[in-house]
């Protein structure tokens, strides 16, 4: 039983003929014939009663032509699906990123490829900024479809930062981001093992003039007030400091793999906390292709 068979049949009942179907479908009369007696004989039941008057349905055929309507309704219904589906995954989009800087600079890269990979079509804006009350607030704004903060724990803010007033915002961690305390060879605790916090009292921890500066806001949780604060700036100000030996720094690994691999920094071993990438949005974004595609690429 085949669709085109069914609107054949279809045809035929509403006609109320072979000659009259094949004018509105646009067939030779005897297409159509082959057509309804094809679905009898596949079916093993007699689908009309044929006489001068025209084609009348059988039982048979009346059960038949209920089935007909929504089998065919069914099927027009998957088609629109189907084409929409199509355009939108066609139709050129733009999504909106934000991210910190030194996500952007380091992880936002991949993202891209990946979703140049998935989406050809798709074009993405990505807005580096150093504040991440400035990016949240322009998701919650709608100026940004997604942003890319550092956290941990269960709830936004759990690191230790302030939520802006946006309305809810919905997360998705990604990839560990593991932090690395580094110094110079010639630091004091450089090559100690079992280490703890207190072993660093007193001495100086670089921080970037941001005071709500994710890796500053693991360094309070970790040191507490112990250890004396030197205001430096960016992660790269940062680490070139931490080399010339003006204190340590706190930091991404991704951030200092290069100069732990040429021995200019050296891994300082204390157990540290690990913060994860968090992707944020508004609730009601996921459903949208755009943003769809940019949680897959984000998270594969």
């Amino acid at each position: 039983m085949e669709l085109r068979q069914l609107r054949t049949f279809e045809a035929v009942v509403r006609e109320g003929s072979v000659t009259d179907a094949a004018v509105a479908l646009g067939l030779a009369p005897s297409s159509v014939s082959q057509a309804v007696r094809t679905l009898e004989r596949s079916l093993g039941v007699q689908l009309f009663v044929r006489d001068p008057r025209g084609m009348r349905t059988t039982a048979a055929g009346e059960q038949l032509l209920t089935w007909a309507g929504r089998l065919l309704d069914q099927a027009e219904q998957a088609r629109r699906e189907v084409v929409a589906a199509d355009a939108a995954a066609r139709e050129v989009t733009t999504v909106r990123l934000g991210a910190l800087e030194s996500i952007a600079a380091e992880i936002v890269p991949a993202i891209l490829a990946r979703l140049a990979a998935r989406r050809p079509g798709l074009r993405v804006e990505v807005r580096s900024d150093p504040s991440r009350d400035a990016l949240l607030t322009a998701v919650g704004a709608g100026e940004l479809d997604a942003a890319l903060v550092l956290d941990t724990g269960k709830a936004l803010g759990d690191l230790g930062f302030p939520v802006p007033s946006v309305g809810p915002l919905d997360f998705l961690d990604l990839d560990p981001v593991p932090l690395v305390l580094v110094g110079s060879p010639a630091h004091p605790q450089a090559g100690a093992d079992g280490l703890v916090p207190a072993d660093f009292d007193g001495l100086r921890l670089l921080v970037n003039t941001a005071s709500s500066c994710s890796f500053a806001l693991a360094a309070d949780r970790l040191f507490g007030p112990a250890v004396e604060r030197v205001q430096a700036g960016s992660v790269a100000v940062m680490r070139a400091w931490a080399r010339q030996g003006v204190g340590m720094a706190l930091l991404p690994a991704f951030a200092v793999a290069p100069d732990l691999a040429a021995g200019s920094l050296v891994a300082l071993r204390l157990p540290l906390p690990t913060l994860h990438l968090r992707l944020t949005w508004p609730p009601s974004d996921p459903t949208h292709p755009a943003t769809r595609a940019l949680l897959y690429a984000a998270s594969a």
